[in-house]
């Protein structure tokens, strides 16, 4: 099922939490509504499955107007970050639960109960409660009791957020290998960087209940169309710079060619650039190289951060290394090297960091 959202508004008093939202989720596709917390994302998910109501807009099923059904006839499937499970119900009964409510045949849910415990890999703990289960065992049957009724469109609410680092970083390969399976279309909220790029065919990225940018992964990581995208999507150094002479001038010493289309004239820019696409030489690799010194290293497995500070004005620069670039510059604490970007991402005018 397709889904269509054509100018969406949604206050509380007299804050616009969603603010004229427009957005096409294709059939089949695993899309992730991303944003710092308050930036609307969740309400937007609410506004769809009709557990909120629109001030203005439409929202539209398989070009279907579903913006006032209610809930119960928009047949879609909602996943809670806190699993939201009966505690008092076995894991089998927790699944059945909605297809009870429908008064479906018995054989009927075992048969479909049975076949989502092993979809979801429990398939022999049905008889257990939720209290003996870990975290990711519960979200795999808070999903599957969202699956139970055939929904056409499955909705999760920050799906990971209550579980450790290492089980989120499983159950999100889990439900990528599940999406591929049963292509059902999905949005999942998040306010997390890395769970977005690694689990959605596209992002959706809101800030102040408004949509910034919508793409693939690659396409809102590597070719950000605001300022807040490019600084939201990961680590990155943030200068006040200038365009002069065709050239960006970041800091004192520290400049790179300007892009296309910022060439022409001189102006403020602000400049950003991320750790891992700035070079580090111990000796002066080319006359635009600037210099700093090594403040604090941070080994993180296969990557080495390297905090700087630049020698003619001060100014704080992150670095990241290969565990191998690392080894080979054999780096010391207050040791003077070289920086080169190689990468910018410039915007003009003046922005709020």
């Amino acid at each position: 099922m397709s889904i269509q959202v054509r100018n969406l508004t949604k206050r509380f008093g007299g804050l616009a939490a969603v603010n004229q939202v427009n957005l096409q989720v294709e059939t089949g596709s695993l899309v992730a509504l991303l944003g710092p917390s308050g930036c609307g994302k969740t309400t937007l998910l609410r506004l769809i499955a009709g557990l909120e109501h629109p001030d203005e807009g439409t929202i539209l099923f398989h070009d279907e107007d579903a913006t006032t059904q209610p809930v119960r006839h928009r047949n879609v499937g909602f996943v809670f970050q806190h699993y939201a499970l009966f505690r008092h119900m076995t894991i089998f009964d927790n699944i059945a639960f909605g297809l009870r409510v429908r008064k479906r045949p018995k054989d009927e849910i075992r048969a479909r109960v049975q076949e989502l415990l092993q979809l979801i890999q429990l398939h022999n703990l049905g008889d257990r409660y939720p209290a003996q289960l870990s975290g990711g065992q519960r979200q795999r049957v808070a999903l599957a009791r969202a699956l139970a009724t055939r929904p056409r469109l499955l909705l999760l609410d920050e799906p990971f957020g209550a579980l450790d680092a290492k089980v989120r970083k499983e159950l999100r390969l889990w439900i990528r290998r599940l999406h591929e399976d049963i292509g059902i279309t999905s949005l999942f909220v998040t306010h997390d960087q890395e769970e977005a790029l690694e689990l959605a065919d596209r992002i959706v990225l809101m800030n102040h209940g408004r949509v910034e940018q919508v793409g693939t992964p690659d396409e809102v990581y590597n070719h950000p169309a605001t300022p807040f995208v490019v600084n939201f999507m990961g680590d990155v150094n943030i200068f006040r710079a200038r365009v002069e002479g065709g050239r960006v001038r970041l800091a004192a010493g520290l400049h790179a060619p300007a892009p296309v289309g910022l060439a022409g004239g001189d102006q403020e820019v602000l400049a950003f650039v991320r750790p891992h696409e700035i070079e580090v030489d111990l000796a002066r690799p080319n006359a635009t190289a600037a210099a700093a010194r090594v403040q604090r290293l941070v080994p993180l497995g296969s990557q080495v951060t390297v905090h700087l500070t630049l020698r003619e004005d001060g100014r704080q620069v992150e670095v990241q290394l290969s565990r191998e670039r690392y080894t080979e510059l054999a780096l010391r604490v207050g040791e003077q090297v070289y920086l080169t970007p190689r990468g910018l991402r410039v915007f003009a005018g003046s922005y709020e960091i």
